[in-house]
């Protein structure tokens, strides 16, 4: 019995791939928009998972302007009818039962997300949507009109990167080389120029965390680097430099660098579980970790401070001191310039009115670190001269960096105010720089 089985299940996989190789056949005659519309009908679900591989495999062999018009192409024929919309909407009120709502729901949302939906189902499918993401991104550059398609993608991520799908690993010395290899190459907060420096992030005072997908096999998606110490660490370069020194006293989890490794799943918002996460990691794993906190980088703020005009920075300085930081717009300014430390009370000052006061268009901080932080319910807690003496850290803001207090008990509170009310929150020990 169990070999006539056999012989069925052979003869039926034998004649589903002379059917696939005739819808192969069939399909190479056409273009990718026809093969889209033969996936989304009920005739493309009898072999879904082929043809939305060999919609993937052509759309990944096609030049890159192919692949802007056929995307332009799929948000145009597939977005919401808006006459369907009004159909809809009107047997909606005639008869208000479920099957109307249901119908509503579907013509809202068009057949764009069920394209995806649909061709998630090749193998890699997942993977490879996400790359066709990093298309529209530099695509969306120049079109801004395929945004609602970009969205349509976010929703899909945000449902298949869930949390509760995604597994959290400890990063180690002992994990597997591709792994520790994709780390190397994606730190994009500090970077590492081997893996000795990444060794040292992976040592005994050190916590390095990141978040796995099932569909997406050694790749990291984020991860975090965490630093044991004796209070929040102030320097960036202390933090990664080698050292034999171990503390023993530390009761502190600093938290001083954040990568996404996927371009594709940016604004998909993984970090701020991240975080919370592992903070309940760290609590089990060390009982006399008390304080969480970053210490962040502040991008951009070197930039707006030289376009800052003079009458704005007397307005925030006060008219005595309206001139004091003209060294920071000098062409000639260079790293470990004395003067940096000589006008720290003046850097605090103007670097808490640009993470505080200087908003989006939504109203809430410019900075894109610092809404990060004050979202998942973290307050300023001060501001670090000197904290980043490289290069890169004095070209993002003259080596200022931040530390962001996570303090346990007041978290939600936090991000309830800061996501209803657009409060920004600091610490007792900075609210002298700010003018009353």
């Amino acid at each position: 019995m169990l070999n006539i089985k056999k012989i069925f299940e052979k003869i039926a996989d034998a004649g589903q791939k002379i059917l696939e190789n005739k819808n192969l056949k069939r399909s190479k005659k056409k273009n990718l928009i026809d093969l889209c519309d033969e996936l989304l009908s009920s005739k493309g679900a009898a072999f879904g998972i082929t043809l939305a591989r060999d919609i993937l495999l052509r759309y990944n062999n096609i030049s890159f302007e192919d692949k802007e018009k056929f995307l332009k192409q799929v948000n145009e024929k597939y977005k919401p009818d808006v006459s369907e919309i009004e159909n809809s909407i009107d047997n909606f009120n005639k008869s208000k039962d479920d099957l109307s709502i249901l119908n509503l729901s579907k013509t809202v949302l068009g057949k764009r997300k069920e394209l995806f939906i649909r061709l998630n189902m090749a193998p890699n499918g997942t993977s490879e949507i996400v790359s066709l993401r990093e298309d529209l991104l530099k695509i969306l550059k120049k079109n801004p009109d395929l945004k609602s398609l970009d969205y349509d993608l976010i929703d899909i991520f945000k449902n298949w990167f869930n949390p509760g799908f995604l597994k959290l690993k400890k990063i180690t010395w002992n994990t597997k080389a591709a792994v520790l290899e994709k780390i190397l190459k994606n730190e994009k907060v500090h970077s590492m120029k081997d893996m000795n420096e990444l060794k040292r992030r992976l040592g005994e005072d050190r916590r390095f965390f990141a978040y796995f997908h099932p569909a997406l096999e050694d790749e990291p998606l984020i991860f975090v680097e965490i630093a044991l110490t004796k209070g929040l660490g102030k320097s960036i370069q202390e933090l990664t430099r080698p050292s034999n020194e171990k503390i023993k006293d530390f009761d502190t989890a600093t938290f001083y660098s954040i990568s996404n490794c996927q371009e594709g799943l940016s604004r998909v918002t993984l970090g701020n579980f991240l975080i919370k996460r592992v903070v309940y990691e760290l609590q089990e794993e060390f009982a006399n970790i008390k304080y969480f906190g970053t210490l962040s980088p502040m991008q951009g703020f070197a930039d707006w401070f030289k376009n800052l005009e003079n009458n704005k920075i007397s307005e925030i300085l006060g008219e005595l001191n309206k001139n004091i930081l003209d060294f920071l717009k000098s062409p000639d300014l260079k790293i470990g310039d004395k003067r940096i430390v000589d006008n720290k009370e003046s850097i605090c000052r103007i670097a808490l009115y640009y993470l505080t006061i200087v908003k989006n268009e939504l109203g809430f901080p410019l900075n894109d670190v610092c809404r990060f932080h004050l979202k998942n319910g973290a307050e300023i807690d001060d501001i670090v001269i000197n904290g980043n003496v490289s290069e890169i850290g004095f070209k993002r803001s003259f080596g200022v960096m931040v530390n962001y207090n996570y303090e346990l008990k007041n978290i939600e509170q936090n991000h309830q105010e800061y996501v209803n009310d657009k409060k920004v929150n600091i610490s007792r020990k900075i609210k002298k720089y700010v003018k009353n």
